[in-house]
């Protein structure tokens, strides 16, 4: 970020409400087994406020946080952000951008959530704006995407990363590593076909196991179809992974925290963000591995 706008970007989370085709009933109903929005979005984060308001309450808290920040994006995050029809999308857009302080968007969606009309739209704004489109991948296996009731395949990742592409709008990828079902060994392999996908970042996020959530009780029943990491494993896996990913997709994120009231499976004992990023640097290091050293 600061290779392309010469400062650090500062994200201000946005929940407009939205839903998803997998809890609406379009593809499904309960949404994805994992998903507890309340486990990951701000307090300020509340569809019954707006937009507007989001924002300034936002500012208010990442000043304090980071005070040397100057530019700033709305973080649509909560939800599927462009599961609407395009003249609502429009609206809420908007309504963000005219801020004073907010440059541009960060849109959360899912891959089926996306058409050509609404790619052009975003890709008009882009010329005027910072736009960046986060697909949530989670896995490229079929077999895990219904499992966690997803209810998109991976080739839908495909052709929607492949269309935003054609647009030149800025992609990312979010993965999951430790879905039911999924041993380490499978976890590795799928950065091939990430490598193979025309994004330009990628967000890792270890399986955190969510109180309440059907995954929680699934975890309940039966945990040991669940490979979940401790932070040293987790380490040597990521850079495993680092190892293998084409060397120009910016990594935005090493790891996932969820409010310890809210985690039902492994705890870190207070092992955030940063000090795993440490971590992996370090392992990195000891190791004499960066970021592409083993992608064909």
């Amino acid at each position: 970020m600061r290779k392309r706008y010469g400062t650090r970007l500062q994200k201000l989370s946005v929940n407009a409400g939205f839903s998803c085709p997998n809890r609406d009933g379009t593809v499904g109903v309960g949404g994805c087994t994992f998903c507890d929005n309340d486990a990951f979005s701000p307090g300020y984060c509340r569809p019954d406020r707006s937009v507007t308001s989001q924002i300034d309450r936002g500012l208010e808290f990442i000043r304090k946080r980071y005070p040397r920040a100057t530019l700033f994006v709305a973080y649509f995050q909560s939800f599927s952000n462009t599961w609407a029809p395009l003249e609502t999308l429009k609206k809420v857009y908007q309504e963000a951008l005219a801020h004073p302080t907010v440059s541009g968007l960060v849109i959360g969606t899912r891959p089926d959530c996306v058409d050509a009309e609404k790619l052009d739209y975003l890709a008009e704004l882009s010329k005027a704006h910072i736009v960046k489109l986060e697909f949530g991948i989670e896995s490229c296996h079929d077999d895990s995407l219904r499992r966690i009731n997803r209810g998109h395949r991976f080739a839908d990742s495909v052709q929607a990363i492949g269309m935003a592409a054609e647009r030149d709008i800025t992609t990312g990828a979010h993965m999951i590593f430790g879905l039911p079902g999924e041993r380490r060994e499978q976890m590795l392999a799928q950065v091939t076909e990430i490598n193979k996908l025309p994004i330009h970042t990628i967000k890792f996020h270890q399986l955190q196991i969510v109180k309440g959530t059907p995954m929680a009780r699934e975890y309940a029943e039966n945990p040991e179809e669940f490979e979940l990491f401790a932070p040293e494993d987790y380490v040597a896996f990521v850079c495993e992974y680092i190892a293998r990913l084409r060397p120009d997709i910016a990594i935005e994120r090493l790891s996932g925290e969820v409010p310890p009231q809210f985690n039902a499976g492994k705890k870190w004992n207070g092992i955030r963000a940063d000090k795993m990023i440490a971590m992996v640097e370090q392992a990195l290091e000891e190791k004499q591995l960066h970021q592409g050293i083993w992608y064909a």
